[in-house]
């Protein structure tokens, strides 16, 4: 819940906040399908609308997944959504898209490093206090286009 309401205090659209807490509920909805597992079935109690990343964390887990790995998937979707939206939009070529993607592969997996980094951790959840420590960045001007989609008559994604 904590981490929950972290997310949810960095995110300053409301448009974005829906839209994340839509796709985390729908990713927890597949993962509790996938990944059977009692974390899984507490979030869903605790907070049945997650954010994405918290859901994604959560699915991680349940899958087995190490921290590291959790952090990859997530600079993976940051990157794979776009180009996808990239393609349907904009007629770009898939397979060029897709290479593009799979170049980025270092990239990815260096940032996912940055987010947790190798060597000892101690084990079991972060202190409370420590999630004040977590980053805060900003794009205004997505935040403004995420207020404008919202208010679309037609939109084709969620985010």
């Amino acid at each position: 819940e904590l981490l929950d309401e972290e997310a949810d205090a960095r995110t300053a659209s409301p448009a974005q906040r829906a839209a994340s807490r839509t796709q985390g509920r729908l990713l927890l909805r597949v993962a509790r399908r996938v990944w059977p597992a009692e974390a899984l079935e507490e979030l869903a109690r605790r907070t049945p609308s997650p954010h994405h990343p918290v859901a994604l964390g959560v699915a991680a887990y349940a899958a087995g997944a190490t921290a590291g790995e959790a952090a990859l998937a997530a600079a993976y979707h940051a990157v794979s959504g776009p180009a996808t939206a990239a393609v349907r939009l904009l007629g770009l070529d898939p397979v060029a898209v897709h290479a593009l993607l799979a170049a980025l592969g270092p990239d990815l997996a260096a940032v996912a490093e940055r987010a947790h980094p190798p060597g000892p951790h101690p084990p079991g959840p972060r202190p409370p206090g420590s999630w004040a420590e977590l980053p805060a960045c900003s794009a205004p001007a997505l935040d403004l286009l995420a207020e404008q989609h919202a208010r679309a008559e037609v939109r084709l994604f969620v985010s």
